[in-house]
């Protein structure tokens, strides 16, 4: 067995190599893969749960390395023989995905001395509570198989069928609205419509939820269905949508999910932009993924052909 004590130079030397992935406030990422080979021969031959075990045992004997040298620190350098810094191992990662600074990803396999397997998500887009739950669940899931080893093939093959199951219909288009909160509504609406005009003014800089609910408001009024349904008002959570060129040349329209009346439903159904949905909302944030990873998104194999000539 080796120990610590024998652990080569090179190891743990930050002018030849750095093996810090990440840190930020109080915590440190170490890549241990190095010193995982050094200890033992045999680590291409062991399970996964064994490396996990393995390196927990690594990290709680670093533990206490780590946590003997602060007393080393404050004696020599801060001249006091008591201090409150103490090394913990917190958890054992089998693989991550860093996009910045607390933006990130990892498959955690030990918490606290604790097996288990599961995601650990923190500051990426699909997160956040005005990202569609249907685009969130299949970029955490894609995310999953990542950092469980599938490879480009295997989450373009993926992707393309996702893809698809939004262009035709498959998933419905109350999940692919941006859900968001209404603010500031009355501050964006410049003028009301007037009597024969059926659309309100807007400032400029209107965000794209105001000018949606907005574009929902009025044509509720319009179509005369406002005083069987409730219009949307400040603080009212909604779900909004992209729409494709359409009579009324308006491009978005918002919604509540709870009371939605059958023409504007028919209205959205036909003109709502899925293909505008896919790429602006879920391709984008999966086009930075697909970079980070040093692959190439492609969708268009008549794209791929052509440069295979």
């Amino acid at each position: 067995m080796k120990h610590i004590e024998d652990t080569p130079w090179w190891i743990c030397d930050p002018e030849e190599t750095n093996y810090c992935t990440y840190s930020d406030t109080d915590s440190i990422y170490m890549h241990a893969e190095p010193l995982l080979r050094f200890r033992h021969d045999n680590l291409d031959e062991m399970s996964d749960v064994e490396k996990d075990n393995a390196l927990e045992n690594i990290a709680l004997e670093y533990e206490k390395v780590v946590t003997k040298s602060y007393d080393k620190l404050a004696k020599d350098v801060f001249r006091s023989g008591e201090h409150r810094l103490e090394m913990k191992t917190e958890c054992v990662i089998r693989s991550a995905y860093f996009r910045a600074t607390r933006r990130y990803a990892q498959w955690i396999t030990k918490q606290e001395g604790v097996a288990k397997e599961t995601l650990d998500v923190k500051g990426l887009e699909f997160k956040k509570a005005n990202f569609p739950p249907v685009l969130g669940k299949f970029f955490k899931n894609t995310l999953i198989d990542v950092l469980k080893g599938a490879n480009q093939k295997e989450i373009d093959s993926r992707l393309k069928k996702f893809k698809k199951e939004i262009l035709d219909g498959s998933i419905p288009l109350t999940e692919l609205g941006n859900p968001q909160a209404v603010k500031k509504l009355n501050k964006y609406t410049e003028r009301k419509a007037r009597a024969g005009e059926m659309f309100s003014v807007m400032a400029k800089g209107a965000p794209a939820a105001v000018k949606a609910t907005v574009v929902y408001n009025d044509l509720l009024r319009f179509w005369g269905l406002h005083k069987k349904h409730s219009s949307i008002s400040q603080g009212d959570k909604v779900k909004w949508i992209y729409l494709k060129q359409n009579p009324y040349q308006v491009d978005a329209i918002a919604f509540l999910e709870w009371d939605l009346p059958e023409k504007i439903h028919i209205f959205i159904e036909q003109y709502a932009d899925r293909k505008k949905i896919f790429e602006s909302i879920l391709l984008n944030k999966l086009e930075g993924f697909y970079n980070d990873l040093g692959w190439t998104l492609n969708l268009n194999p008549y794209q791929q052909m052509f440069f295979n000539l």
